[in-house]
Protein backbone atom coordinates (compact mmCIF):
# COMPACT_ATOMS: atom_id res chain seq x y z
CA UNK A 1 0.00 0.00 0.00
CA UNK A 2 1.40 3.38 -1.03
CA UNK A 3 0.22 6.54 0.71
CA UNK A 4 1.34 9.93 -0.60
CA UNK A 5 0.81 13.58 0.25
CA UNK A 6 1.79 16.90 -1.25
CA UNK A 7 5.21 16.60 0.43
CA UNK A 8 6.13 13.56 -1.68
CA UNK A 9 4.32 14.76 -4.81
CA UNK A 10 6.29 18.00 -4.90
CA UNK A 11 9.56 16.07 -4.61
CA UNK A 12 8.53 14.04 -7.66
CA UNK A 13 7.41 17.06 -9.68
CA UNK A 14 10.86 18.62 -9.31
CA UNK A 15 12.23 15.66 -11.31
CA UNK A 16 9.59 15.74 -14.04
CA UNK A 17 12.10 16.65 -16.74
CA UNK A 18 14.55 13.88 -15.77
CA UNK A 19 13.10 10.87 -17.60
CA UNK A 20 15.26 7.79 -17.20
CA UNK A 21 16.53 8.73 -13.76
CA UNK A 22 15.66 7.41 -10.31
CA UNK A 23 14.43 9.44 -7.36
CA UNK A 24 14.12 8.55 -3.68
CA UNK A 25 10.69 9.07 -2.15
CA UNK A 26 8.81 7.84 0.91
CA UNK A 27 5.80 5.64 0.07
CA UNK A 28 4.42 5.74 3.62
CA UNK A 29 4.47 9.37 4.77
CA UNK A 30 8.02 9.41 6.04
CA UNK A 31 8.51 5.99 7.60
CA UNK A 32 10.67 4.41 4.85
CA UNK A 33 12.29 5.35 1.55
CA UNK A 34 12.26 3.67 -1.88
CA UNK A 35 13.62 4.50 -5.33
CA UNK A 36 11.14 5.10 -8.15
CA UNK A 37 11.72 5.53 -11.86
CA UNK A 38 11.06 8.86 -13.57
CA UNK A 39 9.40 8.50 -16.99
CA UNK A 40 8.00 10.91 -19.55
CA UNK A 41 4.42 9.86 -18.69
CA UNK A 42 4.84 9.71 -14.91
CA UNK A 43 6.65 7.86 -12.13
CA UNK A 44 7.04 4.08 -11.92
CA UNK A 45 6.61 2.58 -8.44
CA UNK A 46 8.08 -0.93 -7.97
CA UNK A 47 4.88 -2.41 -6.56
CA UNK A 48 2.13 -0.06 -7.73
CA UNK A 49 2.77 0.61 -11.39
CA UNK A 50 2.93 3.98 -13.09
CA UNK A 51 1.49 7.10 -11.50
CA UNK A 52 0.76 9.82 -14.06
CA UNK A 53 2.03 13.35 -13.72
CA UNK A 54 -1.59 14.52 -13.72
CA UNK A 55 -2.28 12.38 -10.64
CA UNK A 56 0.91 13.64 -8.99
CA UNK A 57 -0.18 17.22 -9.66
CA UNK A 58 -3.55 16.47 -8.05
CA UNK A 59 -1.80 15.22 -4.90
CA UNK A 60 0.60 18.17 -4.88
CA UNK A 61 -2.30 20.62 -4.90
CA UNK A 62 -4.12 19.09 -1.91
CA UNK A 63 -2.30 20.30 1.20
CA UNK A 64 -4.87 18.92 3.64
CA UNK A 65 -5.20 15.41 2.20
CA UNK A 66 -3.32 12.13 1.95
CA UNK A 67 -3.94 9.77 -0.97
CA UNK A 68 -3.96 6.00 -1.52
CA UNK A 69 -2.22 4.93 -4.72
CA UNK A 70 -3.94 1.92 -6.28
CA UNK A 71 -3.18 0.59 -9.76
CA UNK A 72 -2.08 3.98 -11.03
CA UNK A 73 -5.16 5.70 -9.62
CA UNK A 74 -5.29 7.89 -6.53
CA UNK A 75 -8.06 8.57 -4.03
CA UNK A 76 -8.27 10.82 -1.02
CA UNK A 77 -8.37 9.19 2.39
CA UNK A 78 -11.68 10.60 3.53
CA UNK A 79 -14.80 8.93 4.93
CA UNK A 80 -18.21 10.09 6.11
CA UNK A 81 -19.86 8.60 9.18
CA UNK A 82 -23.62 8.24 9.34
CA UNK A 83 -23.25 7.40 13.03
CA UNK A 84 -21.87 10.79 14.05
CA UNK A 85 -22.65 12.79 10.87
CA UNK A 86 -18.97 13.72 10.69
CA UNK A 87 -16.31 13.45 8.03
CA UNK A 88 -12.91 11.94 8.81
CA UNK A 89 -9.80 12.44 6.70
CA UNK A 90 -6.03 12.06 6.94
CA UNK A 91 -4.02 15.30 6.84
CA UNK A 92 -0.25 15.29 6.23
CA UNK A 93 2.22 17.16 8.42
CA UNK A 94 6.01 17.36 8.55
CA UNK A 95 5.86 14.33 10.86
CA UNK A 96 3.05 11.85 11.49
CA UNK A 97 -0.26 12.79 9.84
CA UNK A 98 -3.22 13.94 11.87
CA UNK A 99 -6.89 13.16 11.43
CA UNK A 100 -9.36 15.88 10.56
CA UNK A 101 -12.77 15.40 12.15
CA UNK A 102 -15.20 17.64 10.29
CA UNK A 103 -12.21 19.79 9.39
CA UNK A 104 -10.78 20.03 12.93
CA UNK A 105 -7.28 18.54 13.53
CA UNK A 106 -7.23 15.92 16.27
CA UNK A 107 -3.62 16.71 17.23
CA UNK A 108 -1.56 19.80 17.85
CA UNK A 109 0.12 20.83 14.59
CA UNK A 110 1.13 24.46 15.24
CA UNK A 111 4.81 24.48 16.14
CA UNK A 112 4.83 20.70 16.57
CA UNK A 113 3.76 17.47 14.87
CA UNK A 114 1.28 14.77 15.96
CA UNK A 115 4.07 12.36 16.92
CA UNK A 116 5.77 15.05 19.02
CA UNK A 117 2.40 15.97 20.52
CA UNK A 118 1.84 12.33 21.46
CA UNK A 119 5.30 12.06 23.03
CA UNK A 120 4.57 15.12 25.20
CA UNK A 121 1.39 13.50 26.50
CA UNK A 122 3.10 10.19 27.21
CA UNK A 123 5.96 11.90 29.08
CA UNK A 124 3.51 13.23 31.66
CA UNK A 125 2.78 9.62 32.69
CA UNK A 126 6.33 8.27 32.59
CA UNK A 127 7.19 5.72 33.85
CA UNK A 128 4.31 3.73 32.36
CA UNK A 129 3.63 0.21 33.62
CA UNK A 130 0.69 -2.11 34.22
CA UNK A 131 -2.57 -1.73 32.33
CA UNK A 132 -3.41 1.57 30.61
CA UNK A 133 -6.72 3.00 29.39
CA UNK A 134 -6.77 5.23 26.32
CA UNK A 135 -10.22 6.83 26.15
CA UNK A 136 -10.14 8.12 22.56
CA UNK A 137 -8.40 5.96 19.95
CA UNK A 138 -8.46 8.22 16.90
CA UNK A 139 -5.37 7.28 14.89
CA UNK A 140 -4.11 5.22 17.82
CA UNK A 141 -0.89 7.14 18.47
CA UNK A 142 -1.28 7.29 22.25
CA UNK A 143 -2.27 3.63 22.48
CA UNK A 144 0.73 2.63 20.36
CA UNK A 145 3.13 4.76 22.41
CA UNK A 146 1.74 3.52 25.73
CA UNK A 147 1.94 -0.12 24.60
CA UNK A 148 5.73 0.17 24.21
CA UNK A 149 5.97 0.18 28.01
CA UNK A 150 2.61 -0.94 29.43
CA UNK A 151 1.59 -4.54 30.07
CA UNK A 152 -1.64 -3.93 28.15
CA UNK A 153 -3.61 -1.04 26.67
CA UNK A 154 -7.39 -0.82 26.28
CA UNK A 155 -8.36 1.88 23.78
CA UNK A 156 -11.91 3.09 23.09
CA UNK A 157 -13.21 4.56 19.83
CA UNK A 158 -16.71 5.95 19.45
CA UNK A 159 -16.90 5.82 15.66
CA UNK A 160 -15.71 2.83 13.61
CA UNK A 161 -15.34 5.17 10.65
CA UNK A 162 -12.36 6.79 12.35
CA UNK A 163 -10.68 3.40 12.39
CA UNK A 164 -11.10 3.15 8.62
CA UNK A 165 -8.82 6.18 8.35
CA UNK A 166 -6.40 4.63 10.84
CA UNK A 167 -6.21 1.41 8.80
CA UNK A 168 -4.91 3.40 5.83
CA UNK A 169 -2.46 5.45 7.89
CA UNK A 170 1.05 3.94 7.81
CA UNK A 171 1.79 5.45 11.24
CA UNK A 172 -1.18 3.61 12.81
CA UNK A 173 -0.42 0.03 11.80
CA UNK A 174 0.71 -1.11 15.27
CA UNK A 175 -2.80 -0.30 16.49
CA UNK A 176 -3.97 -3.38 14.56
CA UNK A 177 -0.91 -5.61 14.98
CA UNK A 178 0.30 -5.11 18.56
CA UNK A 179 -1.17 -7.91 20.71
CA UNK A 180 -0.94 -5.71 23.79
CA UNK A 181 -3.57 -3.32 22.39
CA UNK A 182 -7.25 -4.15 22.88
CA UNK A 183 -9.67 -2.12 20.75
CA UNK A 184 -13.11 -1.33 22.12
CA UNK A 185 -15.94 0.36 20.21
CA UNK A 186 -18.37 2.58 22.09
CA UNK A 187 -18.91 5.83 23.93
CA UNK A 188 -16.12 6.20 26.49
CA UNK A 189 -18.54 7.74 28.98
CA UNK A 190 -20.51 4.47 28.86
CA UNK A 191 -17.68 1.97 28.39
CA UNK A 192 -15.69 3.27 31.35
CA UNK A 193 -18.64 2.47 33.63
CA UNK A 194 -18.29 -1.23 32.75
CA UNK A 195 -14.74 -1.60 34.10
CA UNK A 196 -14.11 -3.00 37.56
CA UNK A 197 -12.68 -0.82 40.31
CA UNK A 198 -8.93 -0.16 40.16
CA UNK A 199 -8.45 -1.82 36.75
CA UNK A 200 -5.88 0.61 35.33
CA UNK A 201 -2.52 1.97 36.44
CA UNK A 202 -2.87 4.99 34.15
CA UNK A 203 -5.44 6.72 31.95
CA UNK A 204 -4.76 8.83 28.87
CA UNK A 205 -7.81 11.00 28.36
CA UNK A 206 -7.54 12.88 25.06
CA UNK A 207 -11.15 13.66 24.11
CA UNK A 208 -12.42 15.83 21.27
CA UNK A 209 -12.88 19.46 22.23
CA UNK A 210 -15.51 20.29 24.84
CA UNK A 211 -18.03 21.53 22.28
CA UNK A 212 -17.98 18.23 20.38
CA UNK A 213 -18.28 15.77 23.29
CA UNK A 214 -18.92 17.50 26.58
CA UNK A 215 -19.87 14.28 28.39
CA UNK A 216 -16.19 13.37 28.44
CA UNK A 217 -15.58 16.45 30.60
CA UNK A 218 -18.39 15.71 33.05
CA UNK A 219 -18.26 15.09 36.79
CA UNK A 220 -19.76 11.63 36.24
CA UNK A 221 -17.01 10.67 33.81
CA UNK A 222 -14.31 11.88 36.22
CA UNK A 223 -15.84 9.87 39.07
CA UNK A 224 -15.70 6.75 36.91
CA UNK A 225 -12.10 7.55 35.92
CA UNK A 226 -11.17 7.87 39.59
CA UNK A 227 -12.93 4.58 40.41
CA UNK A 228 -11.19 2.52 37.71
CA UNK A 229 -7.73 3.90 38.51
CA UNK A 230 -5.56 1.99 40.93
CA UNK A 231 -4.38 3.70 44.10
CA UNK A 232 -1.42 5.83 43.15
CA UNK A 233 -2.53 5.82 39.52
CA UNK A 234 -2.40 8.89 37.29
CA UNK A 235 -4.65 10.39 34.64
CA UNK A 236 -3.39 12.72 31.92
CA UNK A 237 -6.22 14.85 30.55
CA UNK A 238 -5.58 16.74 27.31
CA UNK A 239 -7.61 19.96 27.22
CA UNK A 240 -6.11 22.43 24.75
CA UNK A 241 -4.10 25.62 24.81
CA UNK A 242 -4.18 26.80 28.45
CA UNK A 243 -3.23 30.30 27.31
CA UNK A 244 -6.30 30.73 25.10
CA UNK A 245 -9.48 32.23 26.51
CA UNK A 246 -11.52 29.08 25.95
CA UNK A 247 -8.71 26.76 27.06
CA UNK A 248 -8.19 28.62 30.32
CA UNK A 249 -11.90 28.46 31.14
CA UNK A 250 -12.21 24.77 30.33
CA UNK A 251 -9.07 24.00 32.35
CA UNK A 252 -10.43 25.70 35.46
CA UNK A 253 -13.65 23.68 35.26
CA UNK A 254 -11.78 20.42 34.61
CA UNK A 255 -9.49 20.94 37.61
CA UNK A 256 -12.45 21.67 39.90
CA UNK A 257 -14.41 18.62 38.76
CA UNK A 258 -11.40 16.30 38.97
CA UNK A 259 -10.77 17.35 42.55
CA UNK A 260 -14.46 16.97 43.38
CA UNK A 261 -14.33 13.44 41.89
CA UNK A 262 -11.71 12.47 44.44
CA UNK A 263 -8.35 13.06 42.77
CA UNK A 264 -5.96 14.10 45.53
CA UNK A 265 -3.80 16.37 43.38
CA UNK A 266 -4.19 17.96 39.95
CA UNK A 267 -1.18 19.55 38.24
CA UNK A 268 -1.30 21.74 35.18
CA UNK A 269 0.99 20.51 32.40
CA UNK A 270 1.06 23.36 29.86
CA UNK A 271 3.84 21.72 27.82
CA UNK A 272 1.38 18.94 26.96
CA UNK A 273 -1.72 21.20 26.88
CA UNK A 274 -3.41 19.37 29.73
CA UNK A 275 -3.45 18.41 33.40
CA UNK A 276 -2.15 15.44 35.36
CA UNK A 277 -4.39 14.08 38.11
CA UNK A 278 -3.27 11.71 40.90
CA UNK A 279 -5.50 9.18 42.62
Amino acid sequence: MIILSHFQARVLLKRRGSAGSMVAVTPDLGLTMISVGVEAMGVLFPSAGRLSWEAIEEIAGAENNCFVVEGGDVRKIIFFSELTNRSYSLMPTAGAPTMLMSGVPMHRIKGTTPDQDTAAKIRTLTPIAGRVLDTATGLGYTAIAAARHADAVATIELDPTALEVARLNPWSQALFSDPKIEQLIGDSSEVIATFADETFAAIIHDPPRFGLQGDLYSARFYRDAHRVLQRGGRLFHYIGDPESRSGAGVTRGVVERLKAAGFRRVERRPEAFGVLAFR
